[in-house]
């Protein structure tokens, strides 16, 4: 049984009779459908979604289109498991490569390396062309593989601690508003005095310092850091660094103005981030991407409405983003979705039902592909009836209309080239050209090692950073001499040198006793005077955005 065959008759108005047909003419369109693909009759370059669905019939002379300058008002793609949403992203990131617009996608499931081979024809893919009127030719399209901190087959994507900012480390660390706000004294610290946080023993190091009895004071001005406060978030960072998320942190860190790369060809790049390694850590990854969005947000110019996007993002799983996202980080996502659009950069959401969206990010969404939904139990019927209410008016019964969906089958309404939300299109979509299905593991792995970038970003660099700046000997130490905590606490009793090094020796209690990161850090003579320093270059060049992320300038 054919797609068009399944999907039920959507309920129409009584003057939906057709209008009469011309001698040797094709079919004229109903009133109604007439006017929808009206709507979608753009004069201006877009992408191509499919045809329109009337009354269970696909109409293919009714072409339903997005406006490719409008990619930069946001979206949402949203349906059900099965129904598709996947070879949606796939599709629209076809055309906007195509038409020479970057696209970041992240792969959670791992299916999407696809796109960067050419598609095979079988008779599914042949009935799909045919229903909807698309030319389909094979085609592959140029693409780069990143992962989260080279966890899994990809480039390796890293960021430093100081740029990821407090506020996204938070929603990681699964910290509360208060210590929310003294994390964010610490990193202000941290900038302030010229103190890199690169990784995570960084970041240790100078909490230790903070709450021991030289640095206690540096923050009593500005509210202070209570010892509770920083037991509670140095003990998440410890789970957090079991769980084996240490690698995420670190340099080289990603520049990501290199997701807005084009080919020589014209093409827009499309990176592709695999995620499958790290689908357990839903909170880690959801969090990252932001941290992605806010730094593209951070270091783009305001460039106000285009011919086309200077990159369109595709936010999957979405709603793992703001589950138990505190008030200020919902308000931080808000500014940033809103204030990202003049910058040239569009954001699709992808989740299940547009409820995961909270509604002040939902209204900054100006392109919907709804597809089906589910309305198994009480609580589908009411999230249903919330979608339904989202759309503009329709001459569709969207409530039925939406749970009888096929699979490739959505409702559509988007910003026309004047800004206006077009009238409300079942669509029965176009069938994707790249591959439709994971690449060979070997093929991935071979893309990955041959990319420009690998060389890059494939080697983890551990430089001097607050960790080694604070453990620094002090004024009048030489370079390859290390102070002991025994040798601090009794002048004159440390042990002698090894001979012909100049590096002194740890003393045998010293040495089988393991050093706490209190003493370490406590221990060192650089507190006073870092303490009292009015901040080095590094700090003052360093600016958070609305997100707190922060990058020296370039």
């Amino acid at each position: 049984m054919s797609d068009s065959e399944t999907m039920p008759s959507a309920a129409a108005p009584e003057k939906s009779a057709a209008a009469p047909e011309k001698p040797g003419s094709a079919p004229a369109l109903p009133e109604e459908a007439l006017a929808i693909a009206s709507g979608y009759a753009f004069t201006g370059p877009a992408l191509d979604l499919g045809a329109l669905m009337w009354d269970g019939t696909c109409l293919a002379d009714a072409q339903i289109r997005i406006p490719l300058p409008m990619l930069n008002r946001h979206g949402l793609v949203a349906g059900a498991t099965g129904t598709g949403k996947t070879k949606t992203l796939q599709l629209i990131a076809e055309q906007l490569s195509a038409q020479g617009v970057p696209v970041f996608l992240a792969d959670i499931k791992g299916d999407l390396s696809g796109i960067s081979a050419p598609g095979v024809a079988n008779d599914k893919v042949t009935a799909r062309a045919g229903e909807v009127h698309q030319q389909w030719t094979a085609t592959g399209f140029p693409a780069e593989f990143y992962a989260l901190g080279g966890l899994g087959q990809g480039i390796p994507v890293r960021a430093t601690i100081t740029s990821f900012g407090p506020v996204l480390l938070s929603k990681v660390l699964g910290l509360n508003q208060t210590q929310e706000q003294s994390l964010g004294l610490i990193f202000h610290y941290a900038d302030t005095k010229g103190l890199e946080l690169v990784d995570l023993k960084d970041l240790r190091a100078v909490i230790t310092f903070l709450t021991s009895d030289e640095g206690r004071g540096e923050l009593k001005d500005i509210g202070g850091l209570s010892t509770a406060t920083a037991g509670v978030v140095l003990r998440s960072l410890t789970a957090f660094e079991a769980q084996g998320m240490a690698d995420f942190f670190g340099e080289p860190e990603f520049d990501t103005a290199d997701f807005l790369r084009t080919e020589r060809d014209g093409r827009g790049m499309v990176s592709v981030l695999e995620l499958p390694a790290v689908q357990d850590k839903p909170q880690l990854f959801s969090t990252f991407l932001m941290w992605l969005l806010a730094d593209l947000f951070h270091d783009l110019p305001e460039m106000g409405d285009a011919d086309k996007p200077k990159l369109v993002f595709f936010f999957d799983e979405a709603h793992l983003l703001f589950n138990d996202a505190s008030k200020a980080f919902l308000d931080s996502i808000t500014q940033t979705v809103r204030l990202i659009r003049s910058k040239g950069v569009g954001v699709f959401f992808v989740t299940q039902t547009p409820k995961d969206v909270p509604g002040d990010v939902l209204a900054q969404l100006g392109n919907r592909v709804q597809h089906a939904l589910r309305a198994f139990t009480p609580d589908d019927q009411k999230a249903l009836r919330a979608t339904v209410k989202t759309f503009p008016n329709s001459g569709y019964d969207l409530e039925e209309l939406l749970t009888g969906l096929g699979t490739g089958e959505a409702v559509v309404t988007v910003l026309s080239e004047k800004g206006a939300p077009t009238p409300v299109a079942a669509t029965r979509l176009r069938a994707p050209e790249s591959l439709m299905g994971p690449v060979a593991p070997e093929a991935l792995r071979q893309a990955v090692t041959g990319s420009p970038l690998y060389g890059r970003y494939a080697q983890a660099v551990d430089r001097e950073s607050a960790y080694e700046r604070l453990q620094r000997p002090p004024a009048g130490k030489g370079p390859d001499e290390v102070t002991t905590p025994d040798e601090r606490t009794a002048p004159g009793k440390g042990t002698a040198p090894e001979k012909g090094t100049g590096r002194r020796k740890a003393a045998p209690k010293a040495a089988e006793e393991e050093r706490s990161m209190v003493e370490q850090v406590v221990g060192s003579g650089m507190f006073k005077s870092l303490a009292r320093s009015i901040g080095t270059q590094i700090g003052r060049e360093i600016t958070r955005s609305v997100f707190g992320t922060a990058r020296r300038r370039r």
